[in-house]
């Protein structure tokens, strides 16, 4: 079916937009997950100073969602009453604190304490950001405003790598401290310096936006009060309604089998690699650099796609099958240069599902019930953070070996795969609206 035709008034207004909150979210998210996976490259070292096991550091990887889940629902309710602003400098500054004192835990007690307050401070910030931009985003523009700033936990990957690796090997010993506490201070400090410049940089909503015309604001007010009201038509905008919606459960189920494999594979992939060959630890940063820039380009090429054919579950389906076969690829080939090609292409389609995911969560409800079942999935959805480090040191230790971890992570990104080509991603109520035609329902 053609498009309408845009407006140049939506154009200028939507540009406009973008360009203003895009590029401050993109440098939010970059830090976001810099100092959730810098874990991961601190362990290349911090393992052997501080005599940590593979379960013991597994299990500090996956405490982090624990905490993540214990205020992610109040976090966001929190965003929805006070504003994007306001909650969002909170989240910035309180998880760069936390972050940056990481660099001074001397036991395991002390990096579980650190790993699971790191996750109560980030609580909210993730679903937080996918519900401002219902407020700023019309849903047909919104994969593509989500594409816009969540590829930035791709390029906190790439250049997360390099960055943490450097900074470990070259200020080793300055100032009495390893280099890994280095680093978790040189990437926790601009976090803070960042949530203090949101405070005075973000707008909440378009209706005080002084950087948009009265025009374009009044245009882009009315486009998004018009979609809040076809929703609310299906008689679902109550808190208890995202608790009684069956897509909530299965976005949740879905999303938590595909974090096994994404923080599975971010925490552990730079000692992945590191046991393909006799590597030193700055050529494991830039070789971790790679599949989350395949990365990158997977989630622009196929947020488009998804966004000119209309179609969100197929595209979501798709790539997360195509990551678990490549998963299990790496795991069962002998040479070293192959499965790495393999763990490419986990890249490449694993991270290109995370923009779909967030615009069908965004699209389900609307006011505290979006809010709250956008916060909702994302709590559920954490099991997979918390199994999925956690069981990869747990198979290392028992097995010496990370194979059977990546045969265990491509059996749940296909129940991922499952779900989302099965799901029903519309309230059953509108698809039979629109299957009724006009003058039988008079």
């Amino acid at each position: 079916m053609a498009q309408p035709a845009v407006s140049d008034l939506e154009r200028q207004t939507i540009r406009r937009v973008y360009w203003r909150l895009i590029p401050i979210l993109f440098a939010m998210m970059f830090f976001n997950y810099l100092d959730r996976i810098n874990l991961g490259y601190a362990g290349l070292t911090m393992n052997q100073d501080l005599g940590f096991s593979p379960a013991i550091f597994g299990f500090a990887a996956s405490i982090f969602f624990l905490g993540y889940m214990v205020l992610e629902v109040p976090s966001n309710l929190m965003l929805h009453l006070l504003g994007a602003r306001i909650w969002l400098a909170r989240i910035l500054i309180t998880w760069g604190l936390v972050a940056a004192l990481t660099a001074f835990v001397w036991n395991p007690f002390g990096l579980y304490v650190m790993r699971f307050g790191l996750g109560v401070a980030e609580a909210g910030f993730m679903p937080g950001v996918v519900l401002y931009l219902t407020y700023w985003f019309p849903s047909r523009y919104r994969a593509r405003a989500v594409a816009g700033y969540i590829i930035a936990g791709s390029f906190s990957a790439v250049l997360g790598g390099p960055i943490s690796t450097s900074i470990m090997t070259w200020f080793d010993g300055a100032g009495g401290l390893h280099g890994w506490q280095w680093m978790f201070l040189a990437e926790g400090v601009p976090t803070i310096l960042l949530g203090l410049f949101t405070l005075y940089y973000l707008t909440d909503r378009p209706a005080k936006a002084s950087w948009l015309s009265k025009e374009q604001a009044d245009w882009l007010e009315g486009e998004l009060a018009a979609e809040r009201a076809e929703i609310e038509q299906q008689g679902q905008h109550r808190v208890i309604d995202c608790v009684l919606d069956i897509r909530v459960w299965l976005l949740a189920a879905l999303f938590g089998c595909a974090l096994v494999g994404i923080y599975g594979l971010l925490l552990w992939l730079p000692q992945i690699i590191k046991g393909m060959g006799e590597l030193s630890n700055i050529q494991v940063g830039f070789l971790s650099a790679i599949p989350p820039l395949l990365g990158v380009v997977g989630t622009i090429v196929v947020s488009r796609s998804s966004d000119k054919t209309g179609d969100r579950k197929f595209h979501l389906a798709g790539v997360y099958l195509l990551a678990a076969i490549a998963m299990l690829g790496s795991a069962y080939v002998h040479s070293p240069v192959l499965a790495f090609v393999f763990l490419c292409i986990v890249g490449f389609s694993l991270n290109a599902g995370n923009p779909l995911f967030w615009s069908i969560n965004a699209s389900l409800l609307t006011g505290a019930a979006g809010a709250a079942s956008i916060a909702m999935v994302n709590t559920l959805a954490q099991f997979g953070g918390l199994i999925g480090p956690w069981c990869i040191g747990l198979i290392k230790d028992s097995t010496g070996s990370f194979s059977w971890a990546l045969v265990g992570i491509a059996g749940f990104l296909i129940v991922a795969s499952a779900i989302a080509a099965t799901m029903r991603v519309k309230p059953r109520e509108a698809e039979l609206t629109h299957a009724i035609p006009s003058s039988a329902t008079h």
